[in-house]
């Protein structure tokens, strides 16, 4: 979903390295014990593959291991309130993602607060999604789509991995501002939908670039636009909506380390700064890239809460005008 444009980007990640000079005998003593990083899906996709690496490199940095906690479950909430119910000592750190800011406003009841529980350190990286479509869909340009939905209401449609997914309510985002109407498909999983995509069995999803390549470079499904603020390296000739004639919608994937509230100043420092130059690292950068991930300009603390505060709200609109409600 989308993520902050940052006026500093081109100042380097070693720029940020410094923000909080820190207590130099605290410096050497922290991590005291391992520390365990919760990541709020299961192993094996962006989320799991960007916390290892960061995780890699902290325990060669540190001398203390850094261990993966998968905590999958209840739209990631389990992950999410296993981190707001540990200690705010920065032996627990939570790889935040887009649920973090949409289950504010898709459950009515939450176990945590995602400003008031938690402290921010620093946005890690963002992936890329595009929209999608069938070849049978005899279109090739968004504007094409576009026009096809409006001269046929109601009868194109589009998968998503569930009632209140990402692709769901971007979909929903998507119908709003291009004024069309196309019919949601939920399904239990992004793979079974991306199946189904794949079969003709749905016209359109919106999905992340890194599922879908391989679909993509086989031409069993074909990208009309991406959907972030800028275009992606990966696919360089792919255009933003905005690029495509339809301007108001920028949703990406991002990713950010937060910390349980009340964890202190110095340790929230060192996290930062440790963090911010891992992902300088260039084979870092590749193998990220490799996952369809791009990292983030340095960015502080409070750029992050401000992030937070902007998905919040603008999720809660579509989630409003969705309907959506996952409990």
């Amino acid at each position: 979903m989308c993520v902050l444009k940052f006026k500093c980007a081109m100042l380097g990640m070693a720029v940020s390295i410094s923000i909080w000079p820190g207590n130099p005998a605290f410096a050497q003593t922290y991590p005291q014990r391992p520390v365990r990083f919760i990541v709020p899906v299961s192993a094996g996709g962006a989320t799991d593959i960007l916390t290892r690496t960061l995780a890699q490199r902290l325990t060669a940095t540190w001398g203390q291991q850094v261990l993966v906690d998968n905590r999958p479950g209840g739209g990631s909430n389990v992950g999410f309130e296993a981190a707001a119910q540990a200690p705010a000592d920065g032996h627990t750190l939570l790889m935040a993602q887009p649920a973090f800011t949409v289950n504010v406003s898709l459950y009515r009841k939450l176990a945590y607060d995602p400003l008031k529980d938690f402290s921010t350190v620093t946005l890690t990286a963002s992936g890329a999604n595009v929209l999608v479509i069938h070849p049978s869909v005899p279109v090739t340009t968004l504007k094409e789509f576009i026009a096809l939905a409006k001269s046929k209401p109601g009868q194109l449609n589009y998968a998503s991995s569930g009632n209140g997914s990402s692709g769901h309510l971007s979909g929903q985002l998507f119908k709003t501002i291009a004024g069309v109407d196309i019919t949601h498909i939920p399904y239990k999983g992004a793979s079974t939908s991306i199946t189904d995509l794949i079969g003709g069995h749905v016209d359109m999803a919106i999905v992340s670039l890194s599922s879908v390549t391989a679909h993509l470079q086989s031409r069993r499904l074909r990208a009309l636009v991406i959907t972030s603020a800028r275009r992606s390296a990966l696919m360089p000739d792919l255009p933003t909506f905005a690029e495509a004639g339809l301007k108001g919608i920028e949703i990406s994937g991002w990713y950010g380390v937060v910390v349980p509230a009340g964890t202190s100043k110095d340790i929230i420092g060192r996290l930062h700064s440790d963090i911010t130059r891992v992902l300088a690292q260039p084979d870092v950068v590749r193998t990220l890239a490799a996952a369809g991930l791009e990292t983030m300009p340095p960015n502080s603390p409070e750029e992050f809460t401000a992030h937070l505060r902007t998905e919040i709200a603008k999720w809660a609109k579509v989630v409003k005008a969705s309907g959506a409600r996952a409990d």
